[in-house]
């Protein structure tokens, strides 16, 4: 299992604070003595320099800095002259000569002369000093087993001043103080491990969040900020991730709307192309029966089939309707692929709509004279439009014809109109049958026919309501149908100028 960051600089932490209390603890037990010695030294060397500057051969003027000294130094203090006669002692009993001994070069310090056993005095050895040399020696005392720290140094008057310091004193400081450290580096274990802890814990806090926050925004969830605060490293990185969240989210938010504006393109796209191949389909089919006939006709008068010029005018008529109806269909195709396209612009005046409605419904008066078709026009108040009105005029002129050919029952049209705020509502009503509720929205389609062979009756070719469609969407007006009681209900909107009243 791994482990966290915090652990890691936990362990860390911990195991630097315990190292280098080993290695103070190494370092003093291996040079601390040494250490404490050299110092010693220069300790004594300072005392005996100023006793040295102070004594003139009168011991009594020097007593009490003698005694200070010893006490300062935890030192004994001993003079001698020429002839090894003690002048002055600052131990409590006289110093029996014969049981101090010169020991090796422990310590470091080079042997000058071994003195003879249970001497009181020796001339060569007082003469083995000069006046102003400092000499340590490693001194013994026989019977107590004592090792003393020795500084030796011939005075001015010729007298041999002689400081001693028993080593037990530095090796027991030592010891003290090696326990001493031992004690507190436990101390500093105890509590920098606390510190480290606490520190570990509060030092990746702020990772840790920013790790949940990364974690967040690989799964796309950018809801999430860093609320580190500070202007050090890490409150830096916060401040990146949150520009990086923001920067994520903007970018992922546009590229999704815009996957989705091209799926919509690419659905779009893909109905165009199944209607380009039905509509492929659709003209090929309504122009192949017309071109059939035709043809057959023509032979037909070509090989004499016709005998009489009765028979004959009637191939003629049936080749001039068919052609008509070839030409009717040509020119909705053109018209609705120019709108289609964007090619054909509408070019929009005011005008008088309910003169435009008479102007249409009457058009047509004989063709419902004709079929028994009771008109019924509902005038109202007159209302100015703002529209294409040739546009508007074949909207009107593609319903009314619907209409005539779909009509059933009684055999009633209604033409009407209803005035809604800045919207003029057109209504084209027919008696007869409702259109199944599959078909309301694919009548708006080419070529969509709900009785294929009524509409072959009357020779449509279903794209009257394809050609409503694409004008309503120039002019960006509603448009639609709906069953009603007894019939069916054409409806389209129309722009209402400013000046609604002539």
């Amino acid at each position: 299992m791994n482990k966290s960051i915090k652990s890691k600089l936990f362990i860390s932490i911990t195991f630097l604070l315990i190292f280098f209390i080993l290695l103070l603890c190494i370092l003093n037990n291996l040079y601390l003595e040494q250490y404490y010695i050299n110092k010693k030294k220069n300790t004594l060397i300072e005392n005996a320099k100023k006793l040295a500057s102070m004594y003139n051969g009168n011991i009594v003027d020097l007593q009490d800095e003698l005694d200070r000294t010893a006490n300062i130094t935890g030192s004994n203090i001993d003079i001698h002259d020429e002839n090894g006669v003690p002048v002055y002692s600052s131990s409590r009993r006289e110093v029996e000569e014969k049981n101090i001994i010169r020991g090796g070069e422990r310590f470091g310090i080079k042997q000058k002369k071994e003195p003879p056993p249970n001497y009181s005095r020796d001339d060569d050895m007082v003469q083995e000093y000069a006046e102003g040399e400092y000499i340590f020696e490693p001194r013994r005392d026989t019977k107590m087993k004592i090792d003393f720290l020795t500084l030796v140094t011939k005075l001015s008057s010729g007298d041999v001043l002689t400081i001693r310091v028993p080593l037990v004193s530095i090796t027991e400081s030592v010891d003290i103080a090696n326990r001493f450290i031992i004690i507190t580096g436990i101390v500093i274990i105890i509590l920098g491990s606390l510190w480290a802890y606490i520190f570990s814990k509060r030092f990746t806090k702020p990772i840790l969040e920013l790790n949940n926050i990364a974690r967040n925004m690989a799964k796309f969830d950018f809801g999430e900020k860093c609320k580190i605060s500070g202007e050090d490293e890490i409150g830096q990185l916060g401040q990146s991730i949150n520009y990086l969240s923001d920067e994520l989210d903007s970018a992922i938010t546009e590229l999704n709307i815009k996957n989705k504006k091209l799926e919509e393109d690419i659905e779009k796209e893909r109905k165009i192309d199944e209607m380009r191949k039905e509509f492929v389909s659709s003209v090929s089919h309504e122009l192949r029966t017309p071109l059939s006939v035709i043809q057959g006709y023509a032979e037909g008068l070509i090989s004499n089939v016709a005998e009489s010029e009765e028979d004959r005018k009637f191939y003629c008529d049936v080749i001039m309707k068919e052609t008509d109806k070839m030409n009717k269909l040509v020119r909705d195709l053109l018209n609705l692929s120019q709108i289609e396209s964007g090619y054909f612009q509408i070019e929009k005046t005011e005008f008088d709509l309910v003169s435009l409605m008479e102007y249409v419904s009457n058009k047509y008066k004989s063709n419902f004279e004709e079929k028994n078709i009771q008109i019924q026009f509902e005038a109202g108040e007159r209302v100015t439009a703002n529209g294409d009105m040739v546009r508007i005029e074949q909207i009107l002129t593609n319903y009314i014809n619907n209409a005539i050919n779909h009509i059933d029952g009684d055999r009633i049209i209604k033409i009407s109109k209803v005035v809604n705020n800045d919207k003029v509502r057109v209504n084209v009503f027919n008696t007869g049958k409702a259109i199944p509720q599959e078909s309301l929205d694919k009548i708006w389609n080419s070529f969509y026919k709900v009785d294929k062979a009524r509409t072959r009756a009357y020779g449509g070719y279903g794209l009257g309501l394809s050609i409503v469609k694409a004008i309503q969407d120039l002019h960006h007006n509603s448009y639609g149908v709906e069953n009603m009681d007894g019939g069916v209900n054409f409806w389209f909107e129309v722009d209402k100028a400013e000046l609604s009243t002539l």
